[in-house]
């Protein structure tokens, strides 16, 4: 694989289009989770745009990408439109009452949703169950789990974590985007998950850690799974929540509100056109 300036470039160009398509949508729709949006935004580019292998949805041999933490669902819908499985008419109708687009994921499979979410800690079992299925089939696609940090605290997730090592499931790509806030407070006071990606190499992973804003070490990262043979990767990647919008940054309360009209035209402003 090579990482060429220009390539991060467009990444990166995409990314900033991607947030600001956000903000814009979670406004329209008056919904809450843009903090945990915007902190994901460039996990999602790299992984859509320069790793995942999907040609269609339909593909039997596409790899398999879970967006465990689904209340992030705006910019997985944008990349789904931009890799032109979502119409562009449907992303639009995000969250509206009665529409396709909920606030979680619903499973479709034409438009590249693998699995509905809701309840968060459920994604790495079914990745790791899609992952064991594809050794069982001897086929070579792989399987990728977006998870939230507060997630880490679901009991569901180290069973999962411990199949997945005792089977050797090399095919599996765990991506934990830890912003260090939860839906009530920093992740450290509520109940410290640290250190992570020791926890994930004591129950038998391979693991790294990254600046999760920085596109070529995400890239970096992806390219290099399996990190060690017969061990499911770990990348645990240090996010900001609200990344890209200052008075979002940070902060518990865009965890739940949506902008009025004045903190959307401030937002946009912090997010030029790429």
């Amino acid at each position: 694989m090579t990482r060429t300036v220009e390539k991060t470039a467009a990444h990166q160009s995409r990314a900033r289009r991607i947030r600001r398509l956000t903000v814009e949508l979670s406004h329209a729709a008056k919904t809450g989770h843009i903090g945990s949006s915007l902190s994901c935004v460039d996990l999602l580019v790299a992984a859509y745009f320069d790793f995942l292998r999907i040609e269609s949805p339909r593909d039997p041999q596409r790899d398999r990408f879970i967006m465990s933490k689904g209340h992030a669902c705006v910019p997985f819908y944008a990349c789904l439109e931009q890799r032109g499985w979502l119409p562009t008419d449907v992303l639009a109708s995000y969250g509206i009452e009665g529409g396709p687009l909920g606030h979680h994921p619903d499973r479709h499979a034409d438009w590249g949703i693998e699995v509905s979410s809701g309840s968060l800690g459920h994604g790495l079992s079914v990745g790791a169950g899609l992952a064991f299925a594809a050794r069982l089939r001897r086929e070579n696609w792989r399987a990728v789990v977006l998870m939230s940090d507060g997630e880490q605290q679901e009991g569901a997730v180290w069973e999962a974590a411990s199949f997945a090592a005792h089977q050797k499931l090399d095919q599996l790509v765990a991506i934990v985007d830890f912003n260090k806030i939860q839906a009530l407070g920093n992740t450290a006071e509520i109940n410290s998950i640290e250190p992570l990606h020791e926890r994930y190499r004591a129950f038998g992973w391979s693991t790294r850690r990254i600046d999760g804003h920085d596109i070529g070490q995400i890239v970096d990262a992806l390219h290099a799974v399996p990190f060690e043979p017969g061990k499911p990767s770990a990348i645990i990647a240090d996010t900001v929540k609200g990344k890209g919008v200052s008075f979002m940054e940070n902060s518990l309360l865009w965890h739940y509100r949506c902008p009025d009209p004045t903190e959307l035209a401030a937002a946009l402003a912090e997010l030029p056109n790429a």
